[in-house]
């Protein structure tokens, strides 16, 4: 699991069957410190983060299972909204 902070979305007009509806958000990684670890990337969003917001991201198989689409093309989920850290 990641912490990060949203920094965008995505918009896609074409895509995989079992993406149509869902909502797409650009992620930075962040260190303990605060700052980026590494280059962004997109996560699926059913739980409504906004931009700017610090979120939990689940990745890989955890990702599809998080959000219920284990047969669907998602590499990264956000599960979670940070309050506090």
């Amino acid at each position: 699991m990641l912490v990060g902070k949203v920094v965008g979305s995505i918009v896609s007009t074409r895509k995989s069957e079992k993406l149509i509806g869902n909502k797409f958000m650009i992620v930075e990684p962040l260190e303990k410190g605060g700052g980026s670890e590494r280059g962004s990337f997109v996560a699926i969003d059913h739980i409504g983060a906004g931009v700017g917001e610090t979120v939990l991201v689940a990745t890989g198989s955890a990702a599809r299972i998080g959000c219920g689409m284990e047969s669907a093309p998602v590499d990264a989920a956000i599960v979670g909204i940070v309050d506090e850290a």
